[in-house]
């Protein structure tokens, strides 16, 4: 049971896909357009500081202003300016102030001016437009490409501070937590995270909610300075108590949190136990098709036998399977037919990419409609996903998707008052 990461906030659009989405615009309006592009990423380093940048773009304001140019200012630091064919004369007189300014740097005292320059390069968009636009799009590639390389080491970064610290995990210890859970109000402490379908670019459409015990916040509540997870026997013994408190949760029919499709972290033993048919014995018979109980890999591997006699009680009544906490490198381990199990949930690792013919025929053996990619933090996941088939995900990136979905919608609501 793992607690869900704060949600990142959304990157406003980059001034690369805004300078393609002007020059769309201007398409039918190319005659009397040109551009300068301006490369001040090759100049020195001590002539790249804020306050050049700030004079470079400022040196460009009163044209934009007057509406007779805009300046894009692009991730690698160069500038991009488009302007009217009738602001000719103040667009040069511009970039002679920026050469003045720079004249120290090499780019400027070796730059060859009967060839047009290497710190300046200009376009005619009547003619040269289409070129325009196909180096837009390279650089607005590039920028995406920056952008999902930034994201990852982030999200890798994040995982890592996430790693608990502390002194070890004891069986005293164990003890104390497993009578404090006894009295104790864990409804606070339950999470959701929803697995979405995603297809295309539509909007994610929810199938289920994974409901769990937020480890991180019960470390914090119960024992801020110990480290849960130095012990996997006393962990494992004690994600067998959560189980129990949470189907004692879920038993609570006037709990509106736990209501609708859902999958639940168990282990295999808690699928055995009287709790479990306390639970079973509580619902609805039809509920049971809209529940997945979510089973890790080690625990079934420990104990085949159990897990198999587990899985067709379950299957019997009318469960679902899914075998989670799967990565590239133990899915050879894994035989998702064989174990009778519905679905597999594939954790997210950029190393995927990589030898992707591979990686993607070993994919689709285990069937890529019963996979379903978790810790989707980045966008880079998702299209991952589609190239391989991959219709459902669970992460970050999805939450957040969605709770934009829903400012968006409530907006709109507001609008139409």
């Amino acid at each position: 049971m793992q607690g869900t990461p704060p949600v990142a906030h959304t990157r406003p659009a980059s001034q690369e896909s805004l300078l393609l989405d002007y020059l769309s615009r201007l398409e039918r309006h190319r005659a009397d357009r040109r551009a300068a592009y301006l490369r001040l990423s090759a100049l020195q380093t001590h002539n790249r500081r804020e306050q050049h940048v700030r004079m470079t773009v400022g040196a460009f304001d009163d044209l934009v202003k007057m509406l007779q140019a805009q300046a894009f200012s692009m991730s690698n630091g160069d500038l991009m300016v488009i302007y009217k064919s009738q602001a000719q004369d103040e667009v040069e007189a511009a970039i002679v102030k920026l050469r003045f300014l720079f004249s120290d740097d090499p780019l400027i005292a070796n730059e060859n001016v009967g060839s047009g320059g290497a710190f300046c390069a200009w376009y005619d968009l009547a003619r040269e437009y289409d070129d325009l636009v196909a180096f837009a799009q390279n650089a607005l590639a590039e920028e995406q490409a920056k952008r999902r390389t930034e994201q990852e080491v982030a999200g890798r970064q994040a995982r890592f501070a996430e790693r608990p610290k502390g002194s070890p995990f004891t069986p005293e210890l164990l003890v104390r937590v497993e009578a404090a859970l006894g009295q104790a109000d864990l409804a606070n402490l339950v999470r959701r995270q929803a697995i979405c379908a995603v297809v295309g670019n539509a909007t994610p459409q929810p199938v289920f909610h994974e409901l769990f015990i937020s480890i991180a916040d019960l470390r914090q509540t119960l024992m801020p300075n110990v480290n849960m997870n130095s012990s996997p026997w006393l962990f494992q013994q004690l994600t067998e108590t959560l189980d129990r408190r949470v189907l004692s949760l879920l038993n609570k029919h006037d709990d509106r949190t736990l209501e609708g499709d859902i999958s639940i972290n168990l282990n295999v033993s808690t699928l055995l136990s009287p709790e479990f048919l306390v639970f079973d014995d509580n619902i609805k018979a039809g509920m049971r098709g809209t529940i997945v109980l979510e089973l890790q890999k080690v625990d079934i591997m420990a104990d085949l036998g159990a897990y198999l006699f587990a899985r067709d009680f379950a299957h019997d009544r009318g469960y679902r399977i899914c075998i989670d906490g799967l990565t590239y490198s133990t899915l050879p381990f894994v035989d998702r037919e064989r174990l009778g199990a519905d679905l597999i949930k594939l954790i997210w690792d950029p190393s995927l990419t990589e030898e992707r013919d591979k990686k993607t025929a070993a994919l689709r053996r285990i069937g890529a409609t019963r996979i379903i990619l978790a810790r989707c933090d980045t966008p880079s996941a998702i299209e991952y996903g589609h190239s391989v088939g991959i219709t459902l995900f669970q992460g970050r990136h999805i939450e957040q998707t969605l709770m934009n979905d829903m400012r968006r919608k409530g907006i709109g609501r507001a609008r139409g008052r």
